[in-house]
């Protein structure tokens, strides 16, 4: 995994954890993570911020980063995405504040500590692999259904965590989240 978005995303994790926000890594990290290396221009987190988190977090990492506190606010009232902007590497780190569901409450409570060593050892909150199988479908599925690189990135974590995963959680939720057709096209794709 390159070392770059690791560490920048992980910079605003360790906030979102002194805050005690629920958080999650998700998007290309998450399946890089699980499946394929590749490179990504931006870091996806799902983050349960609410209005008191605002000003911490910004004092927090304005210094690293270019931050926008109404639009980081806005996202909070109206529970859509905002994103900061790392200023020595210009990496882009894209928070989304979704709305309460459970497919959310299962993610979270799913997610796995993965942990790095840099110059130090430091660690974060990753989607689990099925929910980052179930994440990609289901932007796939948003997205059209023609973005090449979201379906790759499925393929690369099922191929390599093949055995591992728990094929009744998948489709459960895939079947909740009305993707179960994508998720049994891919399946077979895989076999």
């Amino acid at each position: 995994m390159q070392n770059e978005p690791v560490e920048v995303t992980l910079k605003v994790t360790e906030v979102f954890e002194k805050l005690g926000v629920p958080y999650l890594i998700g998007g290309s990290l998450a399946s890089t993570l699980y499946g394929m290396v590749r490179t990504t221009q931006d870091s996806d987190i799902v983050a349960e911020m609410r209005i008191e988190h605002l000003q911490p977090f910004v004092a927090a990492l304005q210094d690293e980063f270019y931050i926008d506190n109404e639009m980081i606010a806005e996202s909070i009232q109206l529970h859509s995405s905002f994103n900061i902007i790392h200023r020595e590497t210009m990496f882009k780190v894209d928070v989304f504040i979704p709305r309460p569901h459970p497919f959310l409450q299962s993610q979270l409570a799913r997610a796995q500590r993965q942990t790095f060593t840099f110059e130090t050892e430091v660690s974060a909150k990753f989607a689990s692999p099925e929910d980052t199988i179930l994440s990609k479908l289901e932007w796939y599925r948003l997205g059209g259904e023609v973005s090449d690189r979201q379906w790759r990135d499925v393929l690369g974590v099922l191929k390599t965590r093949a055995g591992e995963l728990d094929l009744d959680y998948l489709r459960k939720w895939a079947d909740e989240l009305k993707i179960g057709d994508l998720l049994e096209r891919i399946l077979k794709e895989v076999e």
